[in-house]
């Protein structure tokens, strides 16, 4: 079974570690340990009934919910298949500029949704950042701040994801605003922001009417833990959201879909509870990491940790998995990372302090 390219797939987990998928404790995929809201499975069951009948193509009702949400008009939403349906479109569209300028490192599948278009890509890679350290600062190969250069191509995009993926850093609206003015197309990928307060997240949803050439993704599979179900939608100009619906398959958002949805973004105790958990279980789970010796975990603004090693990666990996059925994951997809590197999601604190002590005597013997 081919190595996994996401986190999340605990089929070939489960193969390496030899036990049952139930058995796995993952912190490959930055899921949120709650769980499934309650009012989300229970609008799923109540909404069995409506199987029957197929999805009202325009999506009108779930278009309002998701408005009232974001506050916004509408018309400037469109809910698709999972956020990922939607990069393959956001993909289409970059592939027309001349080049796309790529913060790196940067999730596989934006290489995937640019280049099955015949994108160009062009690779950011700015100045260093410091890790917190016991003794001396080390660099890491990623920017601090969007290292786009002064001297832009007259047609060209850019793709980045805020919070970025794995980093964990978090730009700000006032760094990233300057940039609408000077690409053709920003497509801003948002799929961990709403693991911020609305007093810390920097979404730039409130101006997207303002910039015809802004695209906003979001997913529902993080923060309400519903990666099985496929739910995510775009915030755009309507003439662009328009075009993409008539590219893509009809009905891409099944009923049960659109019903959880609807609960779920109605669900201000869940919503509560997970930033709460996340306030009280990431601080704890960084200052562990940081007491071990070999390790240097990154400061992050989402649900999980970007974490350097001087120790093999994989071999961690595959220890953790044949040794205590424990899943994390490894940074190989992302070349300017490779074996050095892990990421970890932040999970429920007896959880997080098992991964914490399992890593620990691991790194003593390799």
């Amino acid at each position: 079974m081919n190595r996994p390219q996401h986190g999340g797939n605990l089929n070939w987990a489960a193969t390496i570690a030899g036990c049952p998928v139930s058995a796995l404790t993952d912190f490959s995929a930055s899921i949120n340990p709650l769980g499934t809201p309650q009012s989300a499975i229970a609008a799923i069951i109540n909404s069995t009934t409506q199987l029957t009948a197929y999805p009202d193509p325009e999506y009108s009702e779930l278009r309002s919910h998701l408005a009232n949400h974001h506050q916004i008009d509408p018309k400037f939403i469109l809910p698709g298949n999972g956020s990922a349906e939607l990069l393959t479109w956001a993909g289409r569209e970059l592939a027309q500029q001349d080049f796309t300028y790529l913060i790196t490192p940067a999730f596989s599948d934006y290489h995937r949704a640019l280049t099955a278009f015949g994108g160009e890509i062009i690779s950011c890679r700015g100045v260093s950042r410091n890790a917190p350290t016991r003794n001396a600062p080390t660099t890491t190969p990623f920017a601090p701040t969007l290292p786009i250069p002064r001297s832009l191509h007259p047609q060209s995009g850019l793709l980045l994801n805020n919070p970025h993926n794995p980093t964990g850093k978090l730009w700000t609206r006032e760094e990233i605003l300057p940039y609408l003015k000077q690409f053709n197309l920003v497509v801003i990928d948002e799929a961990f922001m709403d693991f911020l307060t609305p007093s810390q997240e920097q979404s730039l949803i409130p101006v997207v009417a303002e910039y015809p050439n802004l695209v906003i993704l979001r997913s529902l599979t993080k923060f309400y833990s519903l990666p099985g179900l496929r739910i995510g939608y775009a915030i755009a100009h309507p003439d662009r959201l328009q075009r993409w619906q008539k590219w893509r398959d009809p009905w891409s958002v099944n009923t049960l879909a659109a019903a959880a949805t609807a609960a779920a973004l109605q669900d201000k105790e869940f919503q509560q509870q997970t930033w709460s958990w996340l306030r009280e279980a990431r601080s704890p789970l960084f200052e562990q990491l940081l007491a071990i010796p070999g390790l240097q975990p990154f400061e992050s603004a989402a649900n999980y940790l970007l974490v350097k090693t001087e120790k093999s990666a994989t071999q961690l990996q595959e220890k953790l998995l044949q040794n205590y059925q424990i899943v994390i994951r490894d940074c190989l997809s992302f070349p300017e990372l490779g074996d050095r590197y892990f990421r970890i999601a932040v999970r429920l604190p007896p959880e997080n302090d098992r991964l914490v002590q399992a890593i620990a005597e691991i790194l003593k013997s390799l």
